[in-house]
């Protein structure tokens, strides 16, 4: 362990570091934590539910495909008095620590198909200046929550999960050359979430169906300035042709948006659905911007989405989506986002 600017541990599964589990280098972090942490995570796989709520923590993998943090809880798995977990209990790490980072890990959900299980979380990250780079998501139903909270539930009386009755706050998140993948709203929540040379991957339901799942189901809260930013992504999948909507409004103020994205054929021509919520139609922001490949089709829209024009697309460079008040730029010295039209 050394220490000088920063607190550098190292974790390794085989005993060769300062600790064999990631989540007692965690909790070996400063209480009042004045000075940024690194934690080292030599390769391999660690099954473990992480926990973290102290500031400035960075976790460093050698190599997403061979650093894995991995569980297996899930929405309809109980707690020993019978109570469900539902969703937001079920997460293998739970981010709330404002500054945090990861790079070359994978979070993976291991519970499998939400038709068996229900939801399952791989990360349910809700904090500000969040940034993963080079990471993996693995999951069926619901693999990456964006928080915060909703306000409130629809139909009980609390979420449940750790950050339940917290101060909703819409914090500001990049994920950068990272791969997401799952089925149903596989990527959900509140956040200002800025998704940059993604791969996005939708997966195929094990049942008879037309709809094969929902890329997204922000929660964008009224008069946010942002909600979900795609940029140069790759939307892919082994879902059937033409099943895959790219979103749906988990509340009606949603906000998504791609941009010089590359969509797959598995993405429906309407594009977007409104979850059975009319009202959402006059109240949500979905729009596309200069995307490309055989999964878009303008024409076929939903009437209620929009195409961007040259000037509205400049609101979504990605330095002026994550600036906030306090002038956060975690993109490494690039101050504009060139775009790039990628091959199929």
């Amino acid at each position: 362990m050394t220490e000088g600017r920063e607190i550098t541990m190292l974790v390794a599964s085989d005993g060769s570091g300062h600790f064999t589990r990631i989540q007692e280098a965690i909790d070996r972090m400063p209480a009042d934590n004045g000075k940024p942490v690194i934690i080292r995570i030599k390769p391999g796989v660690y099954r473990e539910k992480l926990r973290v709520e102290k500031p400035n923590l960075t976790l460093l993998g050698e190599d997403a495909s061979t650093t894995v943090i991995t569980y297996d809880d899930y929405a309809q798995k109980t707690f020993p008095g019978g109570e469900p977990y539902h969703t937001f209990n079920s997460y293998t790490a739970f981010i709330g620590g404002d500054g945090f980072s990861a790079e070359r890990l994978t979070f993976e959900n291991a519970a499998g198909p939400g038709e068996q299980v229900g939801q399952a979380v791989a990360a349910y990250v809700d904090a500000d200046r969040v940034v993963f780079r080079d990471c993996r998501f693995y999951g069926y139903q619901d693999t990456l929550f964006t928080g915060p909270l909703p306000e409130k539930p629809v139909d009980r009386a609390s979420f449940g999960g750790p950050r339940d009755s917290a101060p909703r706050l819409q914090g500001r998140q990049l994920y950068e050359r990272c791969y997401i993948e799952g089925d149903i709203d596989f990527i959900f929540g509140s956040a200002i979430a800025l998704f940059l040379d993604c791969t996005i991957h939708s997966k195929r339901l094990r049942v008879e169906t037309d709809v094969h799942g929902w890329v997204t189901a922000a929660s964008t809260p009224e008069g946010a300035p942002y909600g979900y930013v795609f940029r140069g992504c790759r939307l892919t999948g082994d879902a059937t042709s033409g099943s895959v909507y790219l979103g749906r409004p988990w509340r009606i103020h949603a906000q998504t948006v791609f941009v010089e994205c590359w969509f797959g054929e598995h993405i429906r021509p309407e594009g977007w659905d409104n979850w059975g919520k009319p009202e959402s139609e006059q109240t949500a922001l979905y729009a596309e911007s200069d995307c490309f490949g055989p999964g878009v089709a303008v024409a076929q829209r939903v009437g209620w989405s929009r195409t961007l024009t040259a000037a509205e697309a400049l609101r979504y460079e990605p330095a002026t989506v994550l600036r906030g008040s306090d002038g956060w730029n975690p993109l490494v010295g690039k101050k504009e986002y060139p775009g790039r039209r990628r091959s199929t």
